[in-house]
Parts: C-alpha cells; structure tokens; sequence
C-alpha cells in the first residue's frame, strides 16, 4: 500500500470517529436552541471557550511532544516517553484543580457571575464541574496519543463514540426524560428534589462531566504498563520541545476562540449574551467544515513524522495540501448551498427562530475561516519536523495579537461580525507567516498557484450562492454538483496515482 493510501486510510478511519461523534454532537444543537434562549445559550459559549483554552493549557503540547520523541528514541525506550508524557499532564492536572478550587469564587464572579446571589450560585457550580471535566479531558490526550500512535484508530474510535453518546443520553436524561419521570413518579420526586433544577444549563455541563470520567475509564488500558518513574534528561528535554508548542497552542486557541472569551466584556449585559448566543449557535453549522480539519489533523500528524524520512516526503507533503485544499473547497461549497435546510438545526422555538436566524449572514465567512485553519495546520508540518517549535510561537502569538486588537476594535462596533473578521485577517497572515518561513526553514513543493486558485474559486462560488442565489437549494446544489464536476476532470490522473501502488 503507498503512504499516501495509507494516509487516506487512517484519516478515513479517524475521520469517521470524528464526524460521527461531531455529527451527533452537532445533532444536539436543536435541543439546546429549543431548551434554552440565545441569551443562555450565549453563557455556554462563553463558557466552552474558556474550556478549549485551559484544555491547550493542560495537555501542555504532550500529543504533538510524544508522537516527535517516539521517534528520536529507540523502541526499548518508548514506554519511557510514555510515562514521562502521561506524568507532566499529572502534575499540571493536579496543579490545576488546586488553583481553580483555592479561587473559586473570584474565578466564578469574573466569568459573570456577578449579578445576583443566584447567578453566583450557578457560576461557583460551573467552576467546579468544569475543572473536573478539564482535568478528566487531559488525562485522556497521551493514551488517547498512544492509540494513534499504536495504529488502533478502531478502538480510538470507539472510545471517542462511547464519549460522545453517553454524553447524549445524559443530556437527553436531564433535559427531557428526568423532568417526565418527575411529574410521574414518587420514586424519581425522591431521587431529583435535593439536586435536580429543571431546565438548568448546568444539566448539560453535568452530563459532560460524566462523558469525559467515562472516557477515562476505557482509556485504563492504555494505563495500565504507566510507571511513576522520572528521567530527568528525557523529561527537561521533551519540555523544551512542548513548551514553544504550549505558548503557540495557547495562541491559537487565543486566535479561534478569543473572540467568544471577550465579548461579554466588550458587549456586556443581556444584550451581549444574546448576540453570542447567535454567534455561538451559527457557528455550529461551519462544524461540518471544521470537522473535517480536525479529521485529517489526526490522520495526518503520525503520518508526517514517521514518512519525514523517505527521500520523497516533502513532494508527498505537497500533494497532500492540494487535495486537503480541494476536499475542504468541496465541503465549504456544500454546505453554503444546502443552507436552506441546515438552517433549521438552529431554529429553536417559534420565539426565538428569528434571533438565531439573524445570524446566518456570517457562515460563508466563518467557513472561509476554517479553510484558512485547515491551510496553516498542514503549513505547521515544517517546524515540527525540523524541531523548530519555537516558530510556532512566534506565528501564533503574530496572529493572537492581531486577534486581540482587531476584537477591541470591531466587536464592539460589529458584533460577532467584528468577530468573525478578526479570525479572519488573523488567519490570513499567520498562513502567510508560516508559508514564508516554512519555505526558508523546510522548503515544500507546494503548488501555489493551483492551491490559490482553488481557494479563491471556492470562496467565490460559496458566497455566490450564499449572497446572490440565496442558497436556493436546486440552483445550488446544480452549481455545486457543476463545480465538483470541474474538480473531477481535472484531477482524474493525478487523483488515480494515488491509488497505485508505487510510493508516490
């Protein structure tokens, strides 16, 4: 089998695992918009981009840091990397969740629980299930590293599903079938009266609590050879390595989701936890190009590293950005012309349809954006590979504060439009930035123009059909389907060496 079949198979399997746990995921937003107002769902925004921050914070780099020194160390020693991986998520783990419980209230009244005796009560609570959640999360991520790294992406998926529907039936649990049993039955009165709070955005948080404990639990295994064993040499040098990575995962995290972590500081009060509500739930609907990023970054980072000495890598490299290019080209023209019916996952009541729809002028923008993310995580593979981590710092914390600057200028002007728009112009120059140096550092053969054009060509049909057909589901879907046919005739003999044997 060619490595880039292999790829393709791997990112197939992962890629599965991850759609279906990100399509069920996505399956719950309808739930939530009927469940809850914009202007509470506009909290749980604002609190899951806290989260995607301290989770970047917590795995310290160790994914990127374990597949790298697995392959600086000889096989004898690669339970050694292991150990020393698992064991600094340990320590930070353990220091975390001291600090957030030593500072529980300041934490709670800074995130807005400020305004009344019962917001505060709320917010404490949130506090504390959240640490909970984040530590459980970063423990997973080095077995979680071993399983690809092994090539189980099977169990790997597994797992991640077992995550994602236990997480379902909790929420479904307290969200629907609690409140039915209630009114039903003296047994379950019993049960809930001390604790249950019906139609409480902590239900769900609850329910992600126990997703992630469970997910721990099935990680066991991959747990179970662990040592308590510390190699000063192997440790001091693989912080080295994952420290540059932490700073720059942070401002990445800072470039993606910095925007929902300001806005109530910027638009504050009702208002604001409205208008993020909308922000937060349109998003939601750029998932499925999103998801597909996420999927070929799992499938891909072993890939890199163990391919990185073949005498052809960088040549694979290159081929492999054109048809990341392309796939997410595809998926950003497709979802762009069935808005017509997605649109309808975030309804929400009668009440409330207009206010979540008010929003949907973004997503061909927000899609642009994961495309520019898609480009700069395939971009990354130069610093790594030539252990220049410090790179991604440097490139990240370009884009962080350009983010910054451009929030404090734009939302509180534009809104989540502002928001939007900063990612953007921060995404634009880090893709810039990294293909600069990654070509001075790593040289890749990329194929610019091609991939240029395949961009442009993209985004001009997605907002063609968003802005001027109205995405108008025959139209379309008829311009779509016209576009893949283009891709199709002029990618038939490339596309079909991929798929021979020889190690193209």
């Amino acid at each position: 089998m060619s490595a880039l079949r292999k790829l393709l198979s791997d990112t197939m399997i992962y890629g599965l695992s991850t759609i279906v746990a990100r399509v069920l995921n996505f399956l719950l937003t309808p739930l939530f918009v009927a469940k809850f107002s914009a202007q509470v769902y506009g909290i749980f925004t604002h609190l899951y981009a806290y989260t995607a921050m301290l989770n970047a914070v917590l795995a310290f780099g160790m994914e990127t840091t374990y597949f790298r020194y697995l392959q600086r160390v000889d096989k004898k020693d690669q339970d050694r990397v292991f150990d020393t991986s698992f064991l600094i998520t340990v320590v930070t783990s353990a220091l975390f969740l001291l600090t957030m419980f030593a500072f529980t209230e300041p934490i709670a009244i800074w995130l807005g629980g400020s305004e009344s005796v019962a917001k505060t009560q709320d917010y404490l609570f949130y506090v504390k299930v959240f640490s909970g959640i984040l530590v459980a999360d970063a423990l997973a991520v080095v077995p979680f590293a071993r399983l690809r790294s092994d090539g189980r992406p099977i169990r790997y998926g597994v797992i991640k599903l077992v995550n994602i529907l236990v997480q379902i039936f909790c929420i479904l649990f307290l969200l629907y079938l609690l409140p039915a049993l209630i009114e039903k039955s003296i047994f379950w009165q019993n049960f809930a009266h001390s604790w249950y709070n019906e139609g409480w955005l902590g239900n769900v948080f609850i329910a992600n609590f126990i997703a992630s404990i469970a997910t721990l639990f099935f990680l066991i295994p991959q747990l179970r050879n662990f040592r308590w064993r510390v190699d000063k040499r192997l440790l001091w040098s693989m912080l080295n390595y994952s420290f540059p990575i932490l700073i720059a995962n942070i401002s990445f995290i800072i470039n993606e989701h910095l925007d929902k972590m300001m806005f109530l500081k910027l638009v504050p009060g009702v208002e604001g936890e409205r208008e993020l509500g909308v922000y937060g739930a349109v998003a939601k609907i750029a998932v499925f190009l999103n998801l597909f990023v996420t999927a070929f970054r799992l499938g891909v980072e072993p890939f890199f590293f163990s391919y990185a000495k073949n005498e052809n890598a960088r040549k694979t490299y290159a081929l492999i950005m054109d048809y990341f290019i392309i796939a997410m080209v595809v998926v950003m023209i497709g979802v762009s012309a069935n808005m017509e019916w997605l649109k309808h996952f975030i309804r929400g009541t009668a009440e409330q349809k207009e206010i979540y729809w008010s929003g949907l002028f973004i997503i061909p923008v927000l899609l642009f954006n994961n495309i520019l993310l898609g480009i700069y995580m395939n971009l990354s593979v130069w610093y790594k590979l030539s252990d220049q981590t410090r790179y991604a710092l440097y490139i990240s914390g370009i884009g962080a504060v350009i983010t910054i600057i451009l929030n404090f200028i734009f939302i509180p002007e534009y809104s989540y439009l502002g928001a939007a728009l900063s990612t953007t112009v921060a995404y634009a120059c880090m893709v810039f930035i990294s293909f600069f140096w990654g070509q001075k550092n790593y040289p890749i053969p990329y194929h610019r123009m091609k991939n240029i054009l395949y961009v442009f060509s993209g985004t001009v049909f997605s907002f063609f059909i968003f802005y001027v057909l109205d995405s108008d589901f025959w139209w379309s879907n008829l311009l779509f389907l016209f576009f893949i046919v283009i891709v199709i005739f002029l990618e038939k003999n490339v596309a079909l060496k991929v798929f021979r044997k020889s190690d193209f």
